[in-house]
């Protein structure tokens, strides 16, 4: 899975436009991610409490 960042720099080395609706979807995919993030985080801590936020992020951010 890809950042929102990571996703907007794609778009712009890909020759993107740099502007408003860009942004918008970096942003909507942004609050997805963290939507996604905290309800994923909270289901590991119930099913493994030695499980941390920091290790989920890093299993499903840095694993590509």
């Amino acid at each position: 899975m890809k950042t929102a960042v990571e996703w907007l720099v794609q778009q712009l080395r890909n020759g993107k436009e740099f502007n408003d609706e860009l942004i918008q979807q970096a942003k909507e995919m942004e609050r997805e991610q963290l939507c996604y993030f905290y309800v994923k985080g909270a289901e590991a801590e119930i099913n493994n409490p030695y499980v941390t936020n920091i290790e989920f992020y890093n299993k499903t951010f840095k694993s590509k």
